[in-house]
């Protein structure tokens, strides 16, 4: 079983930053992709970010690209997520979620994500 919880979520005015975390638990994460998804109420959740764990390497959407910067620390297999130069088009309910490891498909694909965390609001005012 695997537990995601995140964290650092709120609400900024637009142009500010904001960090959010996304510590895991119950299993090794030492070969899997991780990942921020967002989703606001009536649209599908979307892609922001991945980073795989083992190598580091990351992908980003192109609305976030030059904005976020998401990296990990595998000791306390947590995975953040920097947030710069906020929009107010930025606002929704962020989530981490991990890889299926045996996922053949893009890092950007929901499908190929098992496990989610509970999400946390982040809001922009303009």
């Amino acid at each position: 079983q695997v537990q995601l919880v995140e964290s650092g979520g709120g609400l900024v005015q637009a142009g500010g930053s904001l960090r959010l975390s996304c510590a895991a638990s119950g299993r090794t994460f030492s070969t899997y992709t991780m990942a921020w998804f967002r989703q606001v109420p009536g649209k599908e959740r979307e892609f922001v970010a991945a980073i795989r764990w083992s190598g580091g390497r990351t992908y980003y959407a192109d609305s976030v690209k030059g904005r976020f910067t998401i990296s990990r620390d595998n000791a306390k297999k947590t995975i953040y997520l920097q947030m710069n130069s906020l929009k107010p088009e930025d606002t929704a309910v962020y989530y981490c979620a991990v890889q299926n490891p045996y996922y053949s498909g893009t890092y950007y694909q929901l499908h190929g994500y098992d496990y989610w965390g509970q999400g946390t609001q982040v809001t922009v005012s303009s």
